[in-house]
């Protein structure tokens, strides 16, 4: 098979498409996993760059040997994660509370929403083709009374807003929608999505996590009412560790909920009389902090941000985006059935992500993956279908090892 070659995106302009060596090569020197692994797997569980796992060994020798010493460091340290997660969304600092993980984050919202003040007339807009942890806690909430309506979605993944449309109406109080379908790889357009929304007198969550990252996400410009991602997908952070934002305009409509020791104004007095709320996201951080996994996240927020994942037309989704549109190609030409949005493809890549599912025909994915992950190439299958989930680092020579790998297969011989 002749060497694929990666050609660029052309929705980015060319100064952003010369930037894309750059950056898969800055970001391939912290990814240690690359020395050995194809790893087409970010839209389950990232590697962690060389700089986050030295952190996060700092952290360790520090508690083994002087237990809560640097305890302040570590404090230190989560307020910058707080800060960069500012800079990622454009937001403010305020609007940020470190949480561990996208579950919690969803469920602060369903559970803080101030579902009472509407009365019994209420309804709550949900995909059908969402990930568990943004369905189930919406759906609980019909035990409360409130219409839970979920979008149906065909087996493409295409969400299309004049559905969710459909069944919004004067009752409708929030839309829960996730930015990338996990099994897709459709991006929704935030910014029609949130107009839409608003329009309707509605609010919007978004679950983030199989975008954020890679895909800039400018919440001074397209004003989302509330967004969770974990860090351990595209943001190349451990598990456990996750942002929540919520808008400063709604923070004080929300009921609290989870509340500790951390949610007040005197936190480190450690006593309840007096007791006044933090006037930030941050009353949601009740418990102590994972501390190892807010210093991972930082160091590899730290990493994506001087690459400029957070700018508008970032060489980060360039790059990931020229990956998979290399991979898909590669699938084609071995014979597999692509899942992916081609038309929106041939028009510009904003409906696209680093997310390629496809199948082999008459042929057993788990039983292909298997085999993928014995010769080091690493990828999930969900739904019945291969998915591989590229990020910047991965580039041509992963590809041809991961096609050459499935003819082999494909052939017999492997």
């Amino acid at each position: 098979m002749n060497d694929p070659q990666i050609t660029p995106v052309a929705h980015f302009s060319d100064q952003t498409r010369h930037q894309t060596s750059m950056v898969r090569e800055k970001l391939r020197a912290e990814m240690t996993v690359a020395q050995e692994w194809s790893y087409f797997d970010h839209a389950a569980v990232s590697p962690i760059p060389k700089m986050s796992a030295d952190a996060m060994r700092d952290f360790l020798y520090q508690a083994q040997f002087t237990g809560d010493f640097f305890w302040p460091d570590w404090a230190a340290r989560a307020a910058r994660l707080r800060s960069h997660s500012a800079t990622l969304l454009h937001c403010e600092c305020e609007e940020i509370a470190l949480i561990p993980n996208t579950t919690f984050g969803i469920n602060i919202i369903a559970s803080c929403f101030p579902w009472q003040q509407f009365g019994k007339e209420s309804s709550v807009v949900v995909l059908e083709n969402e990930f568990s942890s943004n369905l189930l806690p919406w759906i609980e909430l019909r035990k409360q009374g409130i219409d839970v309506r979920v979008v149906p979605v065909d087996e493409s993944g295409i969400v299309r807003l004049d559905a969710i449309r459909e069944k919004m109406d004067s009752t409708t109080r929030l839309v829960s929608a996730s930015w990338v379908g996990y099994v897709s790889g459709y991006r929704l357009d935030l910014a029609k999505l949130c107009d839409m929304v608003h329009e309707c007198g509605s609010q919007l969550f978004v679950d983030a996590i199989q975008g954020l990252g890679v895909f800039p996400c400018d919440l001074s410009s397209t004003p989302i009412d509330y967004l969770a991602a974990d860090g351990h997908k595209w943001l190349l952070g451990p598990e456990g560790a996750g942002i929540l934002f919520v808008r400063r305009s709604r923070l004080e409509t929300l009921s609290p909920w989870m509340l500790g020791w951390g949610s007040i104004k005197a936190s480190h007095h450690f006593q309840t009389s007096n007791m006044q709320l933090k006037e930030d996201a941050s009353r949601y951080e009740g418990g102590s902090a994972n501390h190892i996994g807010q210093i991972g996240l930082e160091r590899s927020l730290s990493l994506l941000l001087e690459l400029g994942c957070h700018h508008d037309e970032s060489p980060v989704s360039a790059t990931v985006l020229e990956t998979a549109e290399l991979l898909q190609d590669s699938l084609r030409k071995i014979g597999a059935t692509v899942y992916r949005d081609e038309t929106s493809a041939k028009l510009n890549s904003s409906y696209l992500s680093g997310i390629v599912s496809f199948s082999l025909h008459n042929r057993d994915p788990n039983q292909i993956r298997t085999e993928l992950i014995r010769n080091k190439v690493m990828l999930s299958v969900r739904h019945g279908r291969l998915r591989a989930a590229v990020h910047a680092y991965n580039g041509a020579q992963d590809v041809e090892r991961f096609s050459s790998l499935l003819l082999s297969l494909l052939s017999g011989s492997l």
